[in-house]
Parts: C-alpha cells; structure tokens; sequence
C-alpha cells in the first residue's frame, strides 16, 4: 500500500488562484462602474438646482435683451461655472433663455443644459 498524504497540488492551488483573479476582476469593476454613476448622479442633482437658481435670477430680472454671460458659482460651488443666453425666437415677442452648467472637474459628460421660453412686455 502506498502512503497518501493530504494537501493540495501544485495545479490545484494555481486553478484556485485564477478563479479568485477572475472574480475579484469582476467585483473591482462592479465598485468602479458604482462610483462612476455615483458621481455622475452628484453632478446631475447639483447642476440641475444650480441651473434652476440661475434661471430663477434671470426670470425674476426686469426685462430680458438679448445677451450672453459666464461666470461662476462663488466660493460655495467653486467648481461650478454657468453660462447664460438670451435669444430672440421667431415668435415676436418671445425669447429663449438657455442655461448651461459646468463642472470644471469632470471630464466627460460635465455639463448641463436648462431652456426655457419667456414671453416679453412691451
């Protein structure tokens, strides 16, 4: 009779290892892919309201020229930039006012856009 003793060989421990490689491969992009939606969300509710503040300003502004303005957020939203334009629609009368929020961090997909038509007083 032979002698067995027990462990594991050598091409079972390596099998083993691959198995684990490929599964903590695919766990790792899981949590990737989570945090990248998760920061493209934050920037989507944060751009989103601070459009919706802007366009708040500019509705509650007198009148409504024509014109085109940047500028930023201050200090609270420093990496937040917004540009704003006023234009004439063919409709006499009214205008479409378009504003677009940056995010300065992000690279892809860092921007939003709110439009909203107003009619003018004469």
């Amino acid at each position: 009779m032979r002698n067995q003793q027990g462990g594991f060989t050598l091409l079972e421990v390596m099998i083993a290892m691959a198995i684990l490689a490929i599964s903590l491969v695919a766990v790792f992009q899981m949590q990737l892919q989570s945090i990248s939606m998760a920061t493209e969300a934050r920037f989507t509710t944060t751009a989103s309201l601070l459009a919706q503040s802007k366009m708040a300003d500019v509705e509650s502004a007198a009148s409504l020229t024509g014109r085109t303005e940047n500028g930023d957020f201050g200090s609270d939203y420093p990496q937040y930039d917004w540009n704003l334009k006023i234009t004439d629609t063919r409709i006499l009368g009214l205008k479409r006012v378009e504003v677009t929020v940056f995010n300065k961090a992000l690279e892809r997909g860092g921007s939003y856009s709110l439009i909203f038509y107003k009619t003018c007083g004469r």
